[in-house]
């Protein structure tokens, strides 16, 4: 094991050392920003968190058996070694990826960041490399995936310190490269400090987490810290690229951003993997890919062009890591869903029920204008927006939802500590702007979430679609602080196994 010292000679030209007290030839048997993960040997490193300061757990750490802290603030006297650094977050990754000795330098890392797509995206680049005989790894929203090993997603990218530790692990799984989702948060947080991406995925910048970013220019500057940091620190040989969506009006700034080669992707631009003839039904999506390895037709079984994007993307992915076209449609027919990305719920039923993960205006308009294009009856959507998140979104969720549905049930969502009532009059705003040039969309407010799903179902007809949105892959409600299980996909399978269509007291009540 490295002892302190070692690990901060390792680190001097990442890590901006302020001051340093006591004794640094101690064993460090771990590196963690959790006072609560702290062990004999393990060195705490304090960070000013959005809810609670590491800082005031310092002396917590000393007596779980730290032997080494690292702080922002300056210190008296100590029992251990203490360094005072400029960032406490960097310090976190860079200590935390010299401990565990590189693990990024020996795998290959793609990561994909954006507002929308990021998790199909991951899941179609695996598929693909897979494909080609590659061992992936993947870590995002849904879970964490390091060879045989399913371990539930605490947060889209993990905090620095578990981070580094999903690393090593899959290099002791024996896996060769890892895809992951790269969020504003981690992104704007640091967690991603110490890590070293070989190619770089942009899929679009859409309104989402303003209750975290300033506004829209913060939110994408955290975005660009993944294209302007890539190439910045080289320890392997391989060539590095930036994979960016032509058709986002945010192009040509991440494209500017990069110090290393760019391909773009699109459908409308021109671009370096681009689709043409573009055909999609309830059945998936077919479309012929131009790229620079030639020509060649793409069936793929995910529905809707936003999809065509992310196939696109991670066509752009697996073409760059060497993959034969024939691999590249191997691998994309490998795909038949991404869990909670438009995933269809069958039982029988004569009409379509599908649960998607749309959370935002943006994804909600991309949801619905896929189920506008395969329609054969109406179109029902389910949704509510989350509590304790950005308000702003709500009004113009409710406004897209009934531009492009025949029916809507607004519901809660993840209603956290607010009121669910008041967020759904806060969505009801644009719903009611909207009526004003639809009036013929039916409209009601069912709060709980359960019983608005089962009112959908009963209100559906043969032909019907009907769109469960907002929590897709999620198995849980979070009403209050509670977190009490509940999935849409089961919801909706055992309502319509169980609920009778003939019952005169079904579907919606009148508006």
């Amino acid at each position: 094991m490295p002892t302190f010292a070692e690990l901060l000679d390792a680190v001097a030209n990442e890590l901006q050392v302020l001051e340093r007290k006591g004794d640094f030839n101690v064993e460090v048997l771990d590196v963690t920003d959790d006072s609560r993960a702290v062990k004999p040997g393990s060195v705490f490193v304090a960070v000013k968190g959005e809810r609670v300061d590491g800082h005031a757990f310092v002396e917590n750490a000393i007596r779980s058996g730290a032997v080494g802290v690292v702080t922002e603030a300056s210190m008296g006297p100590t029992a251990v070694a203490a360094v005072r650094v400029a960032n406490s977050r960097v310090a976190v990754g860079v200590l935390g990826s010299r401990f565990y000795q590189d693990p990024t330098s020996k795998l290959r890392m793609i990561g994909v960041t954006g507002t929308n797509g990021k998790t199909t995206t991951t899941y179609v680049c695996k598929a693909l490399l897979e494909a080609a005989g590659r061992k992936v790894g993947l870590i995002g929203t849904v879970a964490y995936q390091i060879g045989a090993d399913q371990i539930p997603a605490s947060h889209t990218t993990p905090g620095a310190s578990e981070l580094q530790r999903l690393f090593s692990r899959a290099l002791a799984a024996g896996l060769d490269t890892v895809v992951m989702e790269v969020s504003s948060h981690a992104l704007a947080l640091d967690r991603t400090a110490g890590s070293e991406f070989d190619v770089a995925v942009f899929t679009n910048l859409t309104q989402d987490h303003l209750d975290f970013h300033r506004d829209m220019d913060d939110y994408f500057r955290a975005k660009l810290r993944l294209f302007s940091g890539l190439g910045e620190s080289v320890r392997k040989p391989a060539p590095k690229l930036a994979i960016v969506n032509a058709d986002d009006p945010r192009a040509a700034q991440v494209t500017a951003a990069c110090r290393v080669p760019v391909w773009t992707y699109g459908v409308r631009e021109a671009a370096d993997v681009k689709a043409e003839r573009v055909q999609t039904s309830l059945s998936g999506t077919r479309f012929t890919a131009i790229t620079p390895a030639g020509r060649f037709p793409v069936e793929s079984a995910l529905v809707g062009e936003h999809n065509v994007y992310n196939l696109l993307a991670a066509i752009g992915v697996a073409l760059h890591e060497g993959l034969s076209v024939d691999q590249v449609r191997d691998g994309i027919a490998r795909v038949k869903n991404v869990p909670g990305r438009f995933e269809r719920v069958g039982e029988g039923q004569p009409f379509t029920l599908v649960v998607d993960y749309a959370h935002t205006e943006d994804a909600l308009v991309r949801l619905l204008t896929a189920a506008q294009a395969i329609r054969t009856g109406r179109i029902i959507t389910v949704f509510g927006c989350g509590g304790d998140r950005d308000r702003t979104k709500r009004p113009k969720m409710g406004r897209v939802a009934v531009e492009l549905s025949d029916v809507v049930v607004l519901t809660s969502d993840n209603p956290r500590t607010e009121d669910p009532m008041a967020i759904l009059r806060d969505v009801e705003v644009g719903v009611k702007e909207s009526l004003k040039r639809r009036p013929s969309v039916r409209y009601v407010m069912m709060p709980d979430r359960r019983q608005a799903i089962e009112a959908a179902i009963k209100e559906a007809r043969p032909g019907d679609m009907v769109l469960i949105a907002g929590k897709g892959h999620e198995d849980y409600q979070i009403i209050g602080t509670q977190k009490f299980h509940f999935d849409d996909r089961e919801v909706a399978a055992e309502t319509i196994r169980h609920v009778s269509r003939s019952t005169s007291d079904g579907g919606l009540p009148a508006t």
